[in-house]
C-alpha cells in the first residue's frame, strides 16, 4: 500500500505504525523546546467518538530501534547498493547531457538556417531583412542559452566516486545515516522502501514497547524496548553517576569534569562536562562533594599517595591492582585508581610491598626526597 509521501519532521514511522489493539494508525505529534521530540499515540478513538486512548509512547527510542534494525538489514548489501546507486546516478546525468547536446545541435542548425535565410534576403527589402535578422538573433540567443545549460550541467556533475571510498562509507553506514547533513526525508523514503508496516503494543506488566516489523517481502521481526519514564532520555547515564560517586572520594568537581571529558563522556544532553555541570549533577543525585580531611589523614588515596604509603613504586601497585591482588576502585578506563587507607594495611597489601622490596623485577619506590614536578590524582 501507499503510505503517503514522507513529511517534514524527524520521526521515521509517520504513517507506517499501527496499533495492535484497535488496528488504527498511530498519530504523531512533536513536543519539546524546539518541537523536535516525536511521540506516537493511538488517540483516533478518542478523537472520533470520545473513546479511551489505546497506547502512547515516546518516538525517540522507537526510531532508534528501527534505525538499528534497518541498518542491520541494509548493511550486508550496502557496498553493492552504493556502487549501483552511483552508477545509476551517472547514467541519469549522461542522459541529461545527451538531451542537452541534441538541443544544442538543433539550436545551432536553426541559427545556421536563420543566417542563410537572412543572407539570401534582398537588402532592398528592409522589412523582410529586419524580420529575418531578428529571427537569426533569437536563434543565436537560444543556442547560447543551451550552451550555458550544458556548461552548468558539466560544472555541477560530480566526479565518479572512488569504489574504495564507497566501500569505506558503506562499511560505516551508521556514521553516514547519523550525519547532520543526511536529509530526514531521504531516511524516511528508505524506511518506506524496506518496511511495509510496524504494529505496536505495550506490555504493561513488563513495561515494554513491542514492535512487530513487517518487512517488504513478507519477513517479520519483533522488537521489545523498555518503556522510558518521563525525562529519562536526557538524564545522565547510570555508569557516569556511579563513576562520579567514586571519584568524589579523591577529586574536586573541576578534576572530575576533566576526567569525564578525557574519557569522551557527555552529559545527558550531549554536552561537555564543566565544574558547574558536575556540581549540578551531584546535587541532583545527592552525591556529596569532595572535602579534604581536616587532620590531613585522607581515608581515600589515589595511586601515587597509596604507593607512597606502602613505600613502593606506583607502577608496582597498579600492576597489583590490575591483577586483583589488592582491593581497589577504577571508575574510568582513563582515570585514577582509588584505594581506601584501610585496604593498604591488610596482609595482602603488606605482602605486595614486601615482595616489591625483595624482588628486583619489580620497580622500586622513589626516594622520599625526590620531588614530583607534575601533580596528579592518578
Amino acid at each position: 500500500r501507499h503510505h503517503g509521501a514522507p513529511k517534514h519532521g524527524d520521526a521515521l514511522l509517520a504513517g507506517l505504525i499501527r496499533c495492535q489493539r484497535c488496528g488504527r494508525k498511530l498519530t504523531l505529534r512533536y513536543s519539546g523546546m524546539e518541537n523536535h521530540i516525536p511521540r506516537y499515540s493511538c488517540s483516533r478513538a478518542w478523537m472520533d467518538n470520545g473513546g479511551p486512548h489505546c497506547i502512547a509512547f515516546g518516538g525517540l527510542r522507537v526510531d532508534d530501534a528501527i534505525e538499528e534494525a534497518l541498518l542491520g538489514v541494509v548493511g550486508p548489501g550496502a557496498i553493492a547498493a552504493a556502487t549501483a546507486a552511483a552508477k545509476e546516478a551517472g547514467e541519469r546525468r549522461d542522459q541529461v547531457r545527451d538531451a542537452l547536446s541534441r538541443d544544442l545541435e538543433a539550436a545551432r542548425y536553426a541559427a545556421d538556417r536563420a543566417f542563410r535565410q537572412y543572407d539570401a534576403a534582398d537588402p532592398a527589402n528592409r522589412l523582410v531583412a529586419s524580420e529575418l535578422e531578428a529571427r537569426w538573433n533569437r536563434a543565436l540567443a537560444h543556442a547560447a542559452e543551451v550552451e550555458a545549460k550544458i556548461a552548468m550541467h558539466d560544472a555541477a556533475t560530480p566526479a565518479l566516486p572512488d569504489p574504495a571510498l564507497l566501500g569505506v562509507l558503506a562499511s560505516n553506514l551508521k556514521t553516514v545515516w547519523d550525519a547532520p547533513t543526511t536529509d530526514a526525508r531521504l531516511k524516511k523514503r528508505i524506511v518506506r522502501t524496506l518496511i511495509h508496516e510496524v504494529v505496536a503494543d505495550i506490555d504493561d506488566a513488563a513495561s515494554e514497547i513491542i514492535l512487530i516489523v513487517h518487512w517488504v517481502g513478507g519477513a517479520h521481526s519483533e522488537l521489545r524496548l523498555p518503556k522510558r519514564r518521563r525525562g529519562q532520555r536526557n538524564s545522565t547515564s547510570a555508569d557516569i553517576i556511579q563513576a562520579v560517586r567514586q571519584l568524589v572520594l579523591i577529586a574536586s568537581d573541576d578534576l572530575i569534569a576533566g576526567l569525564l571529558n578525557r574519557n569522551g563522556l557527555k552529559t545527558g544532553n550531549g554536552n561537555r562536562w564543566t565544574r558547574e555541570r558536575v556540581t549540578s549533577m551531584r546535587s541532583n543525585y545527592h552525591i556529596p562533594v569532595f572535602k579534604p580531611a581536616e587532620d590531613g589523614i585522607e581515608p581515600w588515596l589515589n595511586l601515587g599517595n597509596a604507593a607512597k604509603l606502602l613505600k613502593i613504586a606506583p607502577k608496582t601497585l597498579r600492576l597489583a591492582a590490575e591483577a586483583d591482588e589488592i582491593e581497589s576502585i577504577h571508575p574510568l578506563p582513563d582515570g585514577p585508581w582509588i584505594f581506601a587507607r584501610t585496604w593498604l594495611i591488610t596482609t595482602a597489601a603488606q605482602s605486595i610491598a614486601e615482595r616489591a622490596r625483595q624482588n628486583p623485577r619489580y620497580p622500586a619506590g622513589s626516594h622520599p626526597a625526590q620531588q614530583n614536578l607534575f601533580s596528579s590524582i592518578t
